[in-house]
């Protein structure tokens, strides 16, 4: 089969069957509704990941502190990206301990953390769930394959059950984060868009 035909027969395969999850789709419905909850109360939120899961987190919170569909009020998300930060903490405590060194410096009680894993085992993930727990956040997940050890730590967990290459999990969670925006958006804003 074409290389090309096949990659886009594949990723058609993974959002089928996560679209004929009824469960799944509860879940990222459960997670949007977390943040519209969160926002209405007045948190903010962090997001994190590794590599391509670090792009989707940036690209999460800049969507939020920019705009996605409207005009609206900036609402307040943090990606765990700043390279100084990282490198700092990584040099002086240990790779592991960047994004949670971040949350434990800014995370209050109410707000949350999105922490995004394909593995849902990398281990910096990991640790920044167990500080913002710790800080009395609220965590979602946004994970692959079975969910790793990710799945059991978190508030609202959302697995892409795909077990072969990661690009196929991210271009779901990709989708996933825009639907968050979405759903935000609408709830906070209303319906009319302006764009």
């Amino acid at each position: 089969m074409d290389l090309i035909k096949k990659s886009f027969d594949d990723a058609r395969q993974v959002l089928e069957a996560f679209m004929a999850d009824g469960e799944k789709l509860d879940e990222v419905r459960r997670a949007g509704d977390l943040l519209v909850d969160m926002y209405r109360r007045g948190g903010k939120v962090f997001s994190c990941g590794n590599g391509g899961s670090l792009c989707d987190a940036m690209h999460f919170a800049e969507e939020l502190t920019g705009r996605f569909r409207r005009d609206r009020d900036a609402l307040p998300a943090l990606a765990i990206a700043d390279p100084s930060h990282l490198t700092c903490v990584a040099n002086d405590m240990g790779y592991e301990e960047g994004f949670a060194r971040y949350v434990k410096a800014l995370g209050k009680p109410g707000d949350v953390l999105l922490a995004i894993s394909t593995s849902g085992n990398s281990g910096n993930v990991i640790a920044a769930v167990e500080a913002a727990k710790e800080r009395g956040m609220q965590v979602i997940g946004l994970t692959g394959k079975d969910g790793g050890q990710l799945k059991a730590l978190c508030d609202v967990a959302v697995v892409v059950p795909w077990n072969g290459y990661s690009d196929r999990i991210q271009e779901i969670h990709i989708k996933i984060i825009h639907i968050w925006i979405e759903y935000i958006e609408q709830a906070l804003f209303g319906k009319d868009n302006t764009y």
